[in-house]
């Protein structure tokens, strides 16, 4: 078997060409314009940024692929799915606000936002799967209900994941409400009671009531507790942390298992951009300094592919160490990923996203002036 096309570019602006032409144009070398989009409809699947984040992608880059979507006669609109955390996106109407004070509004995209999963986070789709550890995975209607799905993507760090790429983009962000919990689940963290200091933050952050504070520690009652690993982010002094070895391959195989559901029998593009890779993921009401340098645009029709293609390319770059979380670090490795977030893992999303048949780890490399 031939391995998968990638195609990218990097972000200089030669003879003075815009930016999002220059998407433009790598989505028409990669063959995005072949696929029939003739009143068609296509949802864009991207992330419109917690309040008081700044590293989401801007709205001018989802209107160039809305755009380029209406040139070949689709239907396109904007798509994202309530979140399982407190923020500002975990209803439909919080969402929406959320949205639009961040820039991304009829006129600033040129498409419609729906987000998928309805006003409650309860409006979805049990779509059969045979994986490893979903046989029903819970997407948003609308995002079911779209002809075509195209993931518009910002590559970044994560805390759990390792990154963001693709992969998750599709898994974590198509599942419902119940589809999160579902790919959470499987851990559910535990407090280092010594470096514990008891400011609450994890509990302002926790949906679901499951943290207390007592003696000015937090305890996290597992009963209560869908793992949805919120508190890990929130924790200023790290004493949140997952309880098993496998917990974040696990969620990395249930995320590329939710991605299969979604992906399945239908066509499917991916743009990934790495730029402004911050550290942690872009759910955060606030970003931290970058990490990486901005890197380039990533096209293919292969989401394992180009999120391989991504993680070497972050790999093979020079990491910014000065002023960034990593000057923080001690006993810095050559991934900064893992140096980020070294309870992190990200290779297993990869790995078995190529065992159930999400794409390929071999890609061709093409590059686009």
């Amino acid at each position: 078997m031939s391995c998968s096309k990638v195609y990218f570019t990097d972000f200089r602006s030669y003879h003075e060409e815009a930016l999002t032409h220059k998407l433009q144009r790598l989505m028409d070398k990669a063959g995005l314009g072949q696929l029939d989009m003739e009143g068609k409809y296509v949802a864009i699947k991207m992330h419109f940024g917690e309040l008081g984040n700044l590293a989401f992608l801007r709205p001018n880059w989802a209107k160039a692929v809305a755009d380029y979507v209406k040139s070949k006669g689709g239907r396109p609109f904007l798509t994202d799915c309530n979140t399982l955390y407190v923020g500002s996106r975990k209803n439909a109407l919080d969402h929406l606000d959320t949205a639009f004070e961040n820039g991304f509004n009829l006129f600033s995209t040129g498409c419609q936002i729906l987000i998928a999963d309805g006003l409650k986070g309860t409006d979805d789709v049990l779509v059969p799967v045979d994986g490893d550890y979903i046989k029903q995975a819970k997407i948003g209607r609308a995002v079911m209900d779209a002809d075509i799905i195209i993931s518009l993507t910002h590559f970044k760090g994560h805390e759990s994941t390792g990154f963001g790429g693709a992969i998750k983009n599709l898994g974590m962000g198509c599942g419902s409400r119940a589809g999160k919990m579902e790919m959470h689940s499987s851990g559910k963290p535990q407090v280092d009671q010594g470096r514990c200091v008891g400011c609450g933050e994890c509990r302002r952050n926790c949906a679901h009531d499951a943290i207390t504070i007592e003696n000015h520690k937090a305890f996290i009652d597992h009963n209560k507790c869908v793992g949805c690993g919120r508190c890990i982010g929130a924790c200023p002094k790290d004493a949140t942390h997952p309880t098993g070895d496998n917990t974040n391959e696990v969620l990395n195989c249930k995320m590329a298992e939710y991605a299969l559901a979604v992906v399945n029998r239908r066509p499917q593009f991916h743009v990934c951009l790495v730029q402004d890779v911050s550290p942690c993921c872009d759910c955060h009401g606030c970003n931290d300094t970058p990490i990486l340098p901005d890197i380039g645009m990533f096209t293919s029709f292969d989401a394992v592919a180009i999120d391989q293609a991504c993680a070497d390319a972050c790999l093979a770059a020079t990491p910014i160490t000065k002023n960034t979380r990593l000057e923080e670090m001690t006993h810095l490795g050559e991934d900064p990923f893992i140096n980020s977030h070294p309870i992190s893992e990200w290779r297993s999303q990869l790995i078995h996203g190529e065992k159930i048949g999400l794409g390929q780890r071999d890609y061709e490399l093409i590059v686009m002036k």
